[in-house]
């Protein structure tokens, strides 16, 4: 039953994604600028005829709704098109950036996991403490706090001025690795090169603490309220009767309960790490998918913007999906 739910939702997702593609694909039409103007700089050597012929191999010289059937046609068929600026397909070029941005992602992830249940658990337990206070006034420094200005406050103290960590990049550059998923930490512990590992992981810390920042004081906040709800109800008072102990009282009895709308939160900052890390990928140098957007963007290359526009939609519908499925375990009453 489960699995026939699933199969309705993402062939539900495809009149959404449609959607998407007719959007991103119009608003980029109405961007101020022409691609093959930015291509060749505006020069007064390039001829008119050039500049047709480019306009004829982009099929900018179409009118709109034939350029909409040939980019909606080549979608259809797992076709993005080519970049205009790279001159290569957008599918090869978002399949090599996309490992990047995913490990950058699960790094911070894991890093706002680590802290945002530690601290949400506590402060609710020990509520209006100096611990909770503490606790919760560095959640909303964290919620507050820009990453563009995080990532360079710690750049300059454990780059600059400790030295005990690398400023940009995803490895070493004196350090070989043979990529295998295109994930480096993985394919160092793959190919059994730990230099490429430590290199690696060295370079991941930073950027995954600057954009994981933001998720931890979310989570920890929204865990706090949940848990601090569900340690007033019944059956916990009536767990606590019985002689359990407060440990156990909190995390086989409450917890399980309290992570529901955690997880609904979790679910979209999921979708928020890798689809809003072009900031921070900027800050560190890290060559993910969100520089490539960025660059996109300023040189109006279509075609590689409406795909990577549809790969961040398609992350936040299997995001949602994945959040519904979890619902059904924690909470088996309810139905996707």
């Amino acid at each position: 039953m489960r699995l026939v739910k699933i199969t309705e939702r993402l062939l539900a997702a495809i009149p959404l994604m449609l959607g998407v593609a007719i959007i991103v694909f119009l608003f980029m039409r109405m961007t101020p600028g022409d691609p093959v103007d930015i291509m060749m700089g505006q020069s007064g050597a390039v001829t008119a005829g050039e500049i047709e012929r480019l306009r004829s191999e982009f099929n900018l010289d179409k009118p709109l709704h034939e350029q909409l059937l040939l980019f909606l046609g080549g979608v259809a068929r797992g076709d993005l098109g080519n970049s205009f600026q790279r001159q290569q397909p957008v599918t090869r070029l978002i399949a090599e950036r996309l490992p990047a941005t995913i490990e950058l992602a699960l790094g911070a992830l894991i890093f706002g996991l680590l802290v945002a249940f530690p601290i949400g658990v506590i402060s609710a337990v020990k509520q209006n403490s100096a611990i909770d206070r503490l606790s919760m006034a560095g959640a909303f420094l964290g919620i507050s706090m820009p990453s563009f200005w995080l990532g360079i406050l710690l750049i300059m103290l454990f780059s600059v001025n400790l030295k005990w960590l690398p400023v940009q990049g995803r490895i070493g550059s004196d350090i070989q690795l043979q990529v295998v998923t295109g994930f480096y930490t993985i394919d160092s512990i793959l190919t059994g090169n730990w230099p490429a590992f430590i290199s690696s992981l060295r370079h991941l810390i930073l950027p995954s603490i600057t954009l994981g920042a933001a998720v931890a004081a979310i989570i920890a906040r929204v865990l706090r309220s949940s848990l601090l709800e569900i340690l007033r109800s019944d059956y916990v008072k009536l767990a606590r009767a019985k002689g359990a102990s407060e440990t156990r009282t909190v995390m086989k009895h409450a917890l399980r309960n309290a992570m529901i709308p955690t997880v609904t939160v979790l679910g979209l900052q999921v979708g928020v790490l890798l689809g809003g890390n072009m900031i921070v990928e900027a800050v560190f140098g890290w060559p993910g998918l969100g520089r490539l957007v960025v660059d996109a963007i300023f040189n109006r290359d279509f075609p590689l913007v409406q795909g990577a526009v549809m790969v961040y939609a398609l992350t936040f519908i299997l995001a949602n999906l994945i959040v519904d499925v979890l619902y059904t375990y924690l909470n088996p009453k309810i139905e996707m």
